[in-house]
């Protein structure tokens, strides 16, 4: 027997341990996922470095590109298969996190589909898979044959086939070109099997990724509304520009964070009694195309292993709606943030990649700055940039020393005088969430003000 522990959010108030049998087959404890929540998890294993398949498979140990199918470039699920618990979900496949994991209910070894709805019109030239990390000690569990299919007509009719792959067994990286380039807004997996004749046993998958063009670029919906996210009581978000700011109803929640791309970045704060609200957590969000659904992946505050809770929330308005806890606006947050904790993070503020390039879709954000600092002349400010850990330290150091240098001029420019602003940064060496994806990442790149 071996143990595994799935650390969740603290609101949630909980701590799974779930004993596995040292076998692709599992106990029953209670069936099928929850479909409106899942958890993804930390469970090791290591790259391997071949794979074998039909068409023949190419390992990979690249520095990737963006993968177009995951939850950090927009990309949710709208058909989800058999799933063996909350923390086994479908959804693991697009976490980037080749630990985490998905597996069918005991004894479903039968075909499963999986469609995934992308945010823009994307042509597909290859794919990747990762199954090293399925549950068991033993082969046999993790997944085999793989028909990929796409279509730009629904979620459910125009398929063409772009591949049939054939995974080696808890092998990851397994790199794949498809048959055809066709344009697409939904792709199809089936997976029709595993690496056992055991028909007790499940299927398992670590990971899906594809790599190609985005054929289109529309703007993402407007996050603002209201939510039903299981643990929120009721989650308000109001969009401001580049800027989110919100709450929920439970604890005396408080939600901050900025749009990139297609999702949000945020920060989750809770208040307990009459103290000041405590950093609890980070997430990411995203709308579905219809804006009747935001997706969400929440994880702890200081944690670096990967545990994520994914949950789902369906929109109950496009009204924001409030909080008696909530001060309303971004420009009414941050001034809040600095005036009691004295430090605020940004996350409405973004650079063209690997620059210190504003774009110009910041420049609401930091016009609310200015005007904090404009109605607070006695203020000084430090900008601090922060940076993922995608290039070398000599590399990131620089490039967040450039990008509060940046802010800094913006802010100059608008007429905060130099002598109130100094600037900072520190790279990637104060992360707040894993490096070790995109969504993580994504939580890494930030400027934070840091009153003097």
């Amino acid at each position: 027997m071996r143990g595994r522990s799935h650390r969740l959010p603290i609101v949630l108030l909980i701590c799974a341990a779930l004993l596995l049998p040292a076998s692709c087959s599992k106990e029953n404890s209670g069936g099928s996922a929850n479909p409106q929540s899942a958890t993804g998890t930390q469970a090791g294993g290591a790259a391997a470095t071949r794979a074998a398949a039909a068409p023949a498979a190419q390992t990979s140990d690249r520095q990737k590109p963006a993968s177009l199918v995951a939850l950090s470039a927009g990309a949710y699920i709208v058909k989800r298969p058999s799933e063996w618990m909350q923390s086994e979900s479908a959804y693991a496949l697009l976490d980037e996190n080749p630990a985490s994991l998905w597996a069918t209910d005991r004894g479903v070894v039968s075909p499963q589909t999986i469609v995934i709805a992308l945010p823009e019109k994307t042509l597909l030239k290859t794919m990747e898979f990762d199954n090293a990390s399925t549950e068991s000690q033993f082969k046999g569990c993790s997944a085999k044959d793989i028909t990929v299919e796409v279509s730009d007509t629904s979620e459910s009719d125009g398929f063409q086939k772009i591949a049939d792959v054939s995974l080696q067994d808890r092998v990851n990286n397994q790199l794949f070109p498809v048959s055809a380039e066709v344009p697409a807004r939904w792709v199809r997996l089936t997976v029709r099997n595993n690496h056992t004749a055991d028909t007790d046993s499940t299927i398992e998958l670590n990971e899906f990724r594809a790599y190609g063009t985005q054929l289109t670029h529309t703007a993402p919906a407007d996050l603002s509304g209201t939510y039903d996210f299981e643990f929120t009581g009721g989650l308000h978000l109001k969009q401001e520009g580049t800027s989110l700011t919100g709450c929920y109803e439970n604890r005396r929640g408080l939600i901050r964070g900025g749009i990139e791309g297609h999702i949000a970045k945020l920060t989750w704060f809770e208040q307990s009694g009459g103290e000041e609200s405590k950093e609890m957590g980070s997430g990411i969000l995203l709308l579905t195309a219809d804006a009747k659904q935001a997706i969400g992946v929440w994880w702890n505050a200081g944690s670096q292993a990967y545990t994520e809770r994914l949950l789902t929330g369906p929109r109950k308005s496009s009204e924001t709606g409030s909080c008696p806890h909530w001060l309303g606006g971004v420009e009414q947050q941050l001034s809040s943030d600095l005036e009691k904790l004295g430090r605020a993070r940004v996350y409405g503020i973004n650079f063209d990649s690997d620059s210190d390039r504003i774009r110009d879709e910041s420049k609401s954000t930091l016009d609310k700055i200015v005007t904090i600092l404009k109605a607070k002349p006695e203020w000084k400010v430090t900008i601090e940039g922060h940076t993922d850990s995608t290039s070398t330290p000599e590399h990131n150091q620089d490039l967040s020393e450039r990008r509060g240098s940046s802010v800094k001029a913006y802010l100059q420019a608008a007429g905060i005088e130099g002598a109130r602003l100094s600037t900072a940064g520190f790279g990637a060496t104060k992360p707040i969430a894993s490096n070790d994806s995109e969504i993580g990442r994504a939580q890494n790149r930030r400027v934070e003000l840091v009153r003097q």
